[in-house]
């Protein structure tokens, strides 16, 4: 693509690397057949290609932005299926993110918008807040249809029947593994998914210490800074980025880490993405080292099964069934079957396609994929309290997809997409981390308590 911009624009870091991803697009149109709003919407300016042309037309002319455009770059679900369907190697992530932290800085939006927005980056990132929030969200969820408001109706709606106890172990500390030690990781133990599930973490640190790791919750780490770095608030998503490189360098320079371990891939996208992040910053450094070593959950325990295969139990049908059913249930009912739900982020952010579907295979798990796995469940971050028409249309075809295969669960990687998909099936949906630790000596996931297969 053919770009103009000034030697004077080009100056500023955010809009030079703008100008490489455009000038790498060559128009293909590829994209808009792995775009989950395109498919949905049916508008040009609904696919990468369209929202594209419009990002290049505002930069270059460096126009305040209008509500036209700000409505189709708002529709984005920054899934990146555009971005594994791309022959030309366009990096419209970089690109996305910077029109919004453009169209942040130099547009108002409508006061119901900015009150939503304000409201959701001062609550999600911080797990006390959001705790209280899911409280009145609670409350009020049985009035929910009296709600003018579609997407008040949606936070509501995507609140949890029920709210966790906190967990101590997200608290600064250090885990000792029960065999001997074999790495050392820090956990990133997140902001939304302490309040929202507090197994998850619970389950990765008994797995990852049965397999002989060391796993450290830094002081001062938190939030990734994902949420409002999407909202295009960058100064708050690198003031919360920059408290977790800081906590993880400390650990990195004192006893050391092999890696940092994020089971929300979400976050994990974002954190490997740190060095580029802050690439003009002071932090330029210690970020590109963070970066480098962070791993998704499902990539150490790879690593680590690969290394020292670990024995897993062959859990049958009935021993997910409620006590009368497991004891009537007749031998040889066969293993579980899983639906895997490959989260956006993992799949296209990150490239991680085979690690947990061979993980929960290698555990006896039967695991079952369904039709357009790279399509988004319409979670996003945000994107489903803030777009919830065409996220609940993304939802209803993806559960749809997922109970086709007649799994006895669903698991994923990443807790919105497990609340995206809960709140429209019956079928209980887990994290890979809570299966492959119930497989291999741990609990049984506290979410399939009183299901009956």
């Amino acid at each position: 693509m053919k770009t103009e911009f000034t030697d004077a624009q080009l100056a500023d870091p955010g809009t030079a690397r703008a100008n490489e991803i455009l000038r790498a697009c060559v128009h293909c149109g590829f994209c808009t057949a792995t775009c989950p709003t395109y498919q949905v919407l049916g508008d040009e300016l609904d696919s990468p290609r369209g929202r594209i042309y419009l990002i290049k037309d505002m930069l270059e002319n460096e126009r305040v932005p209008d509500a036209r455009t700000v409505k189709h770059i708002d529709r984005c679900l920054s899934c990146l299926a555009c971005m594994t369907t791309c022959p030309s190697g366009v990096h419209y992530m970089h690109l996305v993110d910077h029109a919004r932290t453009y169209i942040e800085q130099n547009y108002k939006r409508p006061l119901p918008d900015r009150a939503l927005r304000w409201i959701l980056a001062r609550i999600l990132p911080y797990p006390g807040r959001f705790r209280l929030a899911l409280l009145g969200a609670k409350i009020g969820r049985p009035v929910r249809g009296l709600i003018p408001s579609a997407r008040l109706r949606a936070m509501l709606e995507m609140a949890p029947r029920h709210i966790p106890p906190v967990s101590r172990n997200d608290d600064p500390q250090s885990f000792a593994p029960t065999v001997p030690r074999r790495k050392r990781v820090a956990l990133m133990t997140g902001c939304a998914q302490k309040a929202l599930n507090t197994d998850i973490n619970d389950a990765t640190i008994r797995l990852l210490t049965r397999l002989g790791c060391e796993v450290v919750v830094a002081e001062g780490a938190g939030c990734c800074g994902a949420l409002t770095h999407h909202m295009g608030r960058e100064a708050e998503a690198h003031g919360t980025a920059a408290r977790n490189i800081r906590a993880w360098v400390a650990e990195m320079e004192g006893a050391g880490l092999d890696a940092i371990v994020i089971n929300t891939s979400g976050c994990g996208t974002t954190v490997k993405d740190y060095g580029h992040m802050f690439r003009q910053t002071d932090l330029a450094d210690q970020a590109a080292r963070v970066a480098g070593i962070a791993r998704d959950v499902s990539e150490v325990l790879a690593d680590l099964m690969k290394e020292a295969p670990v024995e897993a139990r062959n859990l049958a049908k009935s021993e997910i069934a409620g006590t009368d059913a497991a004891a009537a249930a007749p031998e040889g009912t066969g293993p579980i079957r899983v639906a895997y739900h490959a989260a956006c982020s993992l799949q296209h952010g990150q490239k991680i396609k085979d690690h947990p579907k061979a993980l929960l295979k290698a555990a006896g798990f039967e695991v079952v994929e369904p039709a357009d796995s790279h399509l988004c469940c319409g979670s996003a971050g945000t994107y489903n309290l803030m777009q919830p028409e065409i996220s609940g249309q993304l939802k209803a075809r993806k559960v749809r997809t997922l109970e086709a295969k007649a799994p006895d669960i669903i698991a994923a990687g990443n807790i919105g997409c497990m609340m995206q998909i809960g709140s429209g099936t019956a079928t209980p949906i887990v994290h890979i981390v809570e299966l492959l630790d119930w497989a291999t000596g741990g609990p049984k996931p506290p979410a399939l308590a009183g299901h009956v297969i």
